[in-house]
């Protein structure tokens, strides 16, 4: 008997099909059900303005939940640093797939890396976080606020709008364009976005029969790294649009580096917390709470008195 296609939401572009795909692949290997893929329209994906004007994190995610919700379709797949960390209580985070390369990389079109660049060059990108962490590199450079999806961004680079751009490593390697690549920052050069190169594979809280099928596509590891990243978010009331890096890793142990940088550069507030993996939210907040207590809340509009261990940050 032929068993009923799962439908799985997706935005259009084609880093968001190649990761659709990927899921989907995902689940029918270890599942055995057919996936169908369902094409829909996001607010991030329809708008010019920037991703500060149209209201930040969610904007790529309402919509997809909002199919989720009239069951339209059955599973959506987002990148995880687009999902918020407040309220969704509706929506089950039901799988983290293994994470892909979380590093930021520069394409600059000439193989020029960072350093090489001429004073005053123009560093294409739409995230305050890598625009800050760019200007703590290289003061000398000018961050300039693009939007698109990666060809869109790459294509303003050949046109010569900008001299260098800055991507997610892991969405490159999703379209096939790792050959454009000049330089990959790591870690200890430039913090990732929290959840960055992970995928969240969402459905509605009630479908428990859904979840269960979910879970077999979920990596223990990947899952506890982006809890505490994701948790240190929270605890800072910051979304994708601030210039909060974080990145978590280990396995039995797991170890959390964070940065609040000044969007305009000069500034960065870093902190960090190492524990066992299975206290990955306590991990989060831990760093949270030394960043909020050191003046980052003049960056993510929180104060310390703020943070109490009252608070939900799942």
């Amino acid at each position: 008997m032929t068993r009923t296609p799962a439908r799985l939401g997706t935005r259009r572009s084609p880093m968001a099909m190649a990761q659709a795909r990927h899921v989907a692949g995902l689940l029918a290997a270890r599942t055995g059900r057919p996936v169908e893929l369902v094409g829909i329209a996001t607010l991030g994906d329809v708008s010019k303005e920037h991703l500060t004007q149209l209201g930040g994190t969610g904007v790529f995610v309402s919509a997809l939940r909002e199919s989720l919700r009239s069951g339209e379709v059955d599973i959506a797949v987002h990148s995880l640093k687009d999902l918020p960390t407040a309220g969704g209580q509706e929506f089950a985070l039901a799988a983290v797939p293994p994470r892909d390369d979380p590093r930021d990389a520069l394409v600059t079109g000439t193989g020029a890396k960072l350093a090489d660049l001429p004073a005053g060059a123009r560093i294409g990108t739409g995230s305050p976080r890598r625009a800050a962490q760019v200007l703590l590199l290289r003061p000398d450079l000018r961050p300039v606020p693009i939007r698109g999806n990666a060809g869109t961004r790459l294509a303003k680079l050949d046109s010569g709008e900008v001299d260098a751009v800055v991507l997610a490593y892991a969405g490159l390697a999703r379209i096939g364009r790792l050959d454009v690549v000049s330089q990959v920052f790591e870690p200890d050069e430039m913090l990732p976005a929290p959840g960055q190169g992970a995928l969240a594979v969402e459905c509605l809280a009630s479908r428990a029969d859904v979840a269960e099928w979910l879970a077999g596509i979920d990596d223990r590891a990947s899952r506890l790294a982006i809890t505490a990243e994701r948790a240190l978010l929270a605890a800072l009331q910051a979304g994708c649009s601030a210039p909060v890096g974080a990145y978590a890793a280990g396995t039995e142990t797991l170890r959390l580096d964070a940065v609040v940088a000044a969007a305009g550069g000069g500034v960065a507030l870093r902190a960090s917390a190492a524990g066992p993996a299975g206290e990955a939210e306590r991990l989060g907040r831990s760093a949270a709470a030394e960043l909020l207590s050191r003046g980052a809340g003049r960056y993510t509009h929180v104060s310390a008195g703020q943070l109490t261990d009252g608070d939900d940050v799942k």
